[in-house]
Protein backbone atom coordinates (compact mmCIF):
# COMPACT_ATOMS: atom_id res chain seq x y z
CA UNK A 1 0.00 0.00 0.00
CA UNK A 2 1.51 3.31 -1.04
CA UNK A 3 1.29 6.58 0.85
CA UNK A 4 -1.29 8.14 -1.43
CA UNK A 5 -3.68 5.27 -0.97
CA UNK A 6 -3.24 5.36 2.82
CA UNK A 7 -3.76 9.14 2.89
CA UNK A 8 -7.00 8.68 0.95
CA UNK A 9 -8.28 6.18 3.49
CA UNK A 10 -7.37 8.53 6.35
CA UNK A 11 -9.11 11.43 4.63
CA UNK A 12 -12.26 9.33 4.25
CA UNK A 13 -12.23 8.48 7.96
CA UNK A 14 -11.72 12.12 8.93
CA UNK A 15 -14.53 13.10 6.58
CA UNK A 16 -16.90 10.61 8.20
CA UNK A 17 -16.01 11.99 11.62
CA UNK A 18 -16.56 15.58 10.48
CA UNK A 19 -19.88 14.68 8.88
CA UNK A 20 -21.08 12.92 12.02
CA UNK A 21 -19.95 15.80 14.24
CA UNK A 22 -21.67 18.32 11.97
CA UNK A 23 -24.92 16.36 12.10
CA UNK A 24 -24.64 15.93 15.86
CA UNK A 25 -24.10 19.65 16.49
CA UNK A 26 -26.49 20.82 13.78
CA UNK A 27 -23.71 22.46 11.73
CA UNK A 28 -24.57 21.89 8.05
CA UNK A 29 -21.29 23.42 6.83
CA UNK A 30 -19.18 20.96 8.81
CA UNK A 31 -21.33 18.05 7.62
CA UNK A 32 -20.93 19.21 4.01
CA UNK A 33 -17.16 19.58 4.49
CA UNK A 34 -17.07 16.03 5.83
CA UNK A 35 -18.86 14.70 2.77
CA UNK A 36 -16.46 16.66 0.54
CA UNK A 37 -13.46 15.19 2.37
CA UNK A 38 -14.87 11.70 1.89
CA UNK A 39 -15.17 12.29 -1.86
CA UNK A 40 -11.62 13.61 -2.09
CA UNK A 41 -10.38 10.66 -0.05
CA UNK A 42 -12.07 8.16 -2.36
CA UNK A 43 -10.52 9.83 -5.39
CA UNK A 44 -7.09 9.85 -3.77
CA UNK A 45 -7.39 6.19 -2.80
CA UNK A 46 -8.37 5.21 -6.35
CA UNK A 47 -5.47 7.23 -7.74
CA UNK A 48 -3.08 5.40 -5.41
CA UNK A 49 -4.54 2.06 -6.46
CA UNK A 50 -4.10 2.98 -10.14
CA UNK A 51 -0.46 3.92 -9.54
CA UNK A 52 0.16 0.62 -7.76
CA UNK A 53 -1.44 -1.29 -10.62
CA UNK A 54 0.60 0.53 -13.28
CA UNK A 55 3.82 -0.11 -11.34
CA UNK A 56 2.90 -3.79 -11.03
CA UNK A 57 2.17 -4.07 -14.75
CA UNK A 58 5.46 -2.40 -15.68
CA UNK A 59 7.36 -4.70 -13.33
CA UNK A 60 5.65 -7.75 -14.82
CA UNK A 61 6.42 -6.58 -18.34
CA UNK A 62 10.09 -6.01 -17.58
CA UNK A 63 10.32 -9.38 -15.84
CA UNK A 64 8.84 -11.22 -18.84
CA UNK A 65 10.91 -9.25 -21.36
CA UNK A 66 14.30 -8.96 -19.74
CA UNK A 67 16.12 -8.26 -22.99
CA UNK A 68 13.65 -5.62 -24.17
CA UNK A 69 15.24 -2.60 -22.49
CA UNK A 70 18.90 -3.53 -23.23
Amino acid sequence: MNGERFAGICLQIAGRMNEAWGELTGDPLRAAAGRRDQSFGKAQQRSGMAKEESNRQMSDFLTRNRDWYV
